[in-house]
Parts: structure tokens; C-alpha cells; sequence
């Protein structure tokens, strides 16, 4: 799975289901609030009842909605929705608060990733090696923090395959929408090279040795800096804060 946005919806029931997907996700449509009736959505969109039928099952696949008879399509509650469907996970990242979504998913990283250093470094082999050096050289050579946003979630996936354990990957991709927005956003920071490198130097270099316990600290130790690094960002934000420093990574 490639760590990229979702693609920009060209079908007619995709459409239905970006806009009503992101009005539950954003609170706009509460739990046990009806969905739009099927004629007010044929009305608003153009289509037939078949397109809005299908944008309802796809909603409800998702688990955000769900279909009773004689009473419509209701908004599920939160605690029903599929977090790690990579739409619902981008619908997060974009209608819920950057302190409140980052913090959430910092404490998420912070449970797996130190645990995937850890049997990486147990597991890898040459090739898993060479894959996660090879990540880490072209963050060295990136010279922009758009150059160094690929390789470094490469780097991630890299450690995760490193594992050859299935489970583990599947959970690492569907957290790359998340972990990409993450990225992207703790990059604003000065001196990032300075700063991110030497803690993604340690975790490959533990994994390099086999010693699990260092990689697990390693990890550790850099989602510590990432929190950090996103907490600054965040409170350059906030009204009356300095202006973002300049753009160089040096």
C-alpha cells in the first residue's frame, strides 16, 4: 500500500459517500441522526435511487451508518466506526483538531512501533536490512522537507515488513494516511534533519546489531521527539505565536 492521500472520487455514489462520510466524521451528522431521505440525496446529486443505495452500503460498510426498516439510515456512534478504514482515517485527520488527532495517534505509535523495532531487529534479514538503509540514505540526501517525506515513511514501512509478520504490516498500512499527515505536519519544525535523523540512525542501527532491547528504546526515544516536535508545531499555531521558521532542514 502506497502512503499516499486516497484518490480524488470520480463515481457518482463515491461522491455521495466522501461528502456524507465527512459530515459524520466531523460531527455535522450526529449519532442516531438520520441520514438524508434517498429522494432529498437523488434531488441534491442528480442520481438515481440505485447510486444513493449503493453510497448508503457503502457508509454502512464503514461502520458509520446503519439501515433499519420503516425508520431510514441513522449515524452510528464513534465507538461503531471503522478508525482504520483508510477513508474514515483520512475524514479524521481532516475535520478533527491537530493537538487532539496527533496526541491520539502518538499514543497509538508509542504501543505498537517500539514492539515492531524490537522483533525487527530479531527478524529482519539482509534484504529487510538493505531496505531500511536504503530509506534512511535518501533522508539523508533529501534537501527539502517534501524530498524527506516519502523516505521516511518508507522507512517505517521497511521496519514493519522487517517483521514478516502479516498482521503487524496490515495495521502499519493502515495507519499510513495518518502517520503521513503526522509527518508532514511535525516536519515544520527547524533543523529537522538535525533533529530526526540521529533518532531513525539508532533504531536501524540496533536493528543492524540484533539487539531488540536497544531497538525498542530507539523507538522510544524518537516518538518522544516526534511528540515534542508536534507539540511545537501545534503551539506556533495558536493566535499571537512567531511565525513558522523558514523552510531549510539544515
Amino acid at each position: 500500500m502506497d502512503y499516499k492521500r486516497p484518490q480524488p472520487r470520480k463515481s457518482r455514489h463515491a461522491n455521495i459517500v466522501q461528502e456524507l462520510g465527512k459530515r459524520i466524521v466531523s460531527g455535522e451528522l450526529k449519532p442516531d441522526e438520520k441520514v438524508p431521505l434517498e429522494a432529498e440525496l437523488c434531488e441534491q446529486y442528480g442520481v438515481s435511487r440505485p447510486v444513493v443505495r449503493e453510497a448508503i452500503r457503502v457508509l454502512v460498510a464503514k461502520g458509520l451508518a446503519v439501515s433499519k426498516p420503516r425508520v431510514g439510515t441513522l449515524v452510528r456512534p464513534r465507538k461503531d466506526w471503522h478508525l482504520l478504514d483508510p477513508d474514515v482515517l483520512y475524514w479524521l485527520v481532516e475535520s478533527t483538531p491537530h493537538s487532539e488527532f496527533f496526541s491520539t495517534l502518538v499514543g497509538v505509535r508509542r504501543i505498537i512501533e517500539p514492539s515492531v523495532c524490537s522483533l525487527a531487529a530479531t527478524t529482519a534479514n539482509p534484504d529487510d536490512i538493505a531496505a531500511i538503509e536504503d530509506a534512511y540514505r535518501r533522508m539523508e540526501l533529501a534537501t527539502t522537507r517534501e524530498e524527506m517525506l516519502q523516505p521516511d515513511l518508507d522507512f517505517h514501512r521497511s521496519v514493519a515488513e522487517a517483521t514478516h509478520n502479516d498482521l503487524l504490516v496490515y495495521l502499519s498500512n493502515m495507519l499510513s494516511i495518518a502517520l503521513r499527515e503526522s509527518i508532514r505536519f511535525s516536519s515544520n519544525r527547524p533543523n529537522l534533519q538535525a533533529l530526526t535523523l540521529p533518532r531513525h540512525k539508532a533504531i536501524l542501527t540496533a536493528i543492524k546489531h540484533r539487539d531488540a532491547l536497544a531497538a525498542h528504546q530507539a523507538s522510544l526515544v524518537q516518538l518522544e521527539d516526534t511528540r515534542m516536535a508536534l507539540d511545537a508545531v501545534v503551539a506556533s499555531e495558536r493566535p499571537g505565536a512567531p511565525a513558522p521558521a523558514d523552510q531549510d532542514i539544515g
